[in-house]
């Protein structure tokens, strides 16, 4: 079960999969993964020519491979909803939805729709999304939803009474994101729950990157520090590449089980193989995660009908 091989996997030929934030990083390496395997690959992307740029890119190395553009910002809500939309539109099922976007230690600011901005792109843009094509992840057989988390969930702490921060003062960019990646497993947990009751056979897992090398970081440290520590900076981390092999593991294994959480196998999971990983007790609290839906569902105001 600990070894697992992205080059192993069958072809994909058929399968439509939705990655978010699939022009860069861990997304790009996840979508170009996909498509060299035959997969219809949709870039769920928020700037046209960035998302186009990426695809130029894996065209380049893969001219057969399969890969469709459709806007998405997860800032937004409408857009959300018009990309769920236009996604409807042109596809009727829904093999792998990948909610691999993601904002990291951002100064204070908020989302078109007044959220602070790391919980409100990281959390409730992809559960308003989720709400919004969980039927047809439902009505596709053997779907699959990956939501990737981070190892700074271990220090999160969930603050239902002022999740979005509006004691400005409260805010600091790491317990922002913290918070935001603990949503992402609280949520991961939940909707296996409720998907078990309702006998639902979608398979719903979590993964997370290690400390991967990509643009997330641009907020963290300063340009000289950032120099100073740029041999430290690559022993202890990894490449978007080898970054993205958890979420791929979780949306491409045959034996991955509903509401496991894959991660790296080095040291406190920073980076290394793709293995199976335990959440801290922080996610698994079950009333945190109830609550957290319910306010989830206020916010965007939207039922999350399983």
């Amino acid at each position: 079960m600990d070894k697992w091989n992205l080059e192993n996997v069958k072809d994909l030929k058929g399968k439509n999969v939705i990655v978010t934030g699939a022009n860069t990083g861990l997304g790009f390496e996840t979508a170009q993964a996909l498509a060299k395997k035959g997969a219809n690959v949709i870039m769920a992307c928020r700037s046209q020519k960035r998302a186009q740029d990426a695809k130029d890119k894996i065209l380049s190395k893969y001219p057969e491979a399969k890969i469709d553009i459709i806007l998405l910002d997860l800032g937004n809500l409408s857009k959300i909803k018009k990309f769920a939309d236009d996604y409807k539109a042109k596809y009727k099922t829904l093999d792998i939805l990948i909610n691999n976007a993601g904002v990291m230690t951002t100064p204070y600011m908020k989302t078109d729709d007044g959220f602070e901005f790391q919980n409100g792109v990281n959390h409730l843009g992809h559960f308003a999304l989720v709400a919004q094509l969980f039927d047809l992840l439902k009505s596709t057989k053997n779907s699959r939803l990956v939501i990737v988390s981070s190892i700074a969930h271990k220090r999160g702490e969930i603050n239902l009474d002022n999740y979005m921060f509006e004691n400005e003062k409260e805010y600091t960019p790491m317990k922002s994101y913290s918070q935001s990646k603990l949503s992402n497993l609280l949520f991961m947990y939940e909707l296996n729950r409720r998907m078990k009751d309702k006998n639902v056979n979608v398979k719903v897992m979590a993964a997370h990157p290690g400390v991967s090398r990509t643009e997330l970081t641009r907020y963290m440290l300063n340009p000289i520090v950032a120099k100073l520590m740029l041999p430290l900076f690559w022993i202890f981390t990894q490449s978007a590449k080898n970054g993205a092999q958890p979420q791929l593991r979780a949306a491409l294994d045959p034996n991955v089980t509903t509401g496991e959480y894959y991660g790296s196998s080095g040291f406190r999971e920073m980076k290394g193989s793709p293995v199976l990983v335990k959440a801290e007790p922080n996610a698994l609290n079950e009333k945190d995660a109830k609550d957290l839906w319910e306010l989830s569902e206020k916010l965007v105001n939207m039922k999350f009908n399983i």
